[in-house]
């Protein structure tokens, strides 16, 4: 009996006991998009539709060793990274990177919250900005992260494109500002920019307000993309694609009190009955 190694993704971020989003959306996501996915978790959270009630942040030396042992055996073929929390783990992450030359980098820079507000030292931000992004090949904010990497307010599509030029910058291959969290929108952009072109990625506004995991959802999906040998734009286009399906999958379907989930089932035989 002949075997295949499956593509590979290598998660890294924070567990949601809620399942909607960080570790758990990530897992989610890269199966439906058929790769395998391995973690490290930076952080366990103790969290629901409602809110994060509880954080524990795993110590430096277990991520490492997360990371470590999961390269040393299984290896990968991108990462993408999520909640990493501090200074710290940012820079260890980044030492990780350039140490195995790990390909296919994909940041989502969780800075803030679900209403905007930050929940990160200006030390992790100068982090992120000196460290991580410079080696990484696409990095995803949304509005409220993007204005925190770069200093410049967002309030208006235009301000989408100019942060995506100021994030590019700084050395990642590309970029996708997501417009979501702009106000007053029927329509969502989300600005992709390669430092040549700029493509217009856009949906109507859903009917639920801040569905939870969509940013955990389009960065998992784009680095399965990329492990398959997708281009940038191939695996931008297809993510957004997918996140919309799921999204609008999640629409038939209740889950708690508070947000509405990512249904990652959607398109695929059910997972569970009513």
């Amino acid at each position: 009996m002949s075997t295949t190694t499956p593509r590979r993704v290598l998660s890294i971020g924070g567990s949601d006991s809620g399942g909607s989003a960080g570790i758990q959306a990530d897992i989610k996501t890269l199966e439906a998009r058929g790769v395998f996915g391995s973690t490290a978790i930076t952080a366990v959270t103790a969290q629901d539709t409602l809110k994060v009630h509880r954080v524990h942040f795993v110590p430096d030396e277990y991520i490492r060793a997360q990371i470590e042992v999961v390269l040393n055996d299984i290896g990968t073929d991108a990462v993408k990274t999520g909640f990493l929390a501090k200074e710290s783990v940012v820079t260890l992450v980044a030492e990780e990177v350039q140490r195995y030359q790990l390909p296919h980098i994909v940041v989502d820079p969780v800075l803030v919250d679900g209403s905007g507000k930050p929940f990160v030292s200006a030390g992790t931000i100068s982090a992120y900005r000196d460290r991580l992004l410079p080696l990484a090949t696409l990095i995803t904010p949304n509005a409220d992260e993007a204005a925190l990497l770069t200093g410049s307010p967002m309030r208006t599509h235009e301000d989408l494109y100019e942060a995506a030029k100021l994030l590019h910058g700084l050395g990642s291959q590309a970029v996708v500002v997501k417009g979501g969290h702009l106000p007053d929108n029927d329509i969502i952009l989300n600005v992709f920019y390669n430092g040549a072109q700029f493509i217009n990625l856009t949906a109507p506004r859903l009917p639920a307000d801040n569905p939870h995991g969509v940013g955990c959802t389009f960065a998992s999906a784009a680095a399965a993309e990329l492990a398959k040998g997708r281009s940038l734009t191939e695996a931008v286009t297809l993510a957004h694609r997918y996140l919309q399906e799921a999204l609008a999958g999640s629409q038939s379907w209740t889950l708690g009190k508070g947000r509405l989930s990512v249904n990652h089932a959607v398109g695929r035989p059910p997972l569970f009955e009513a």
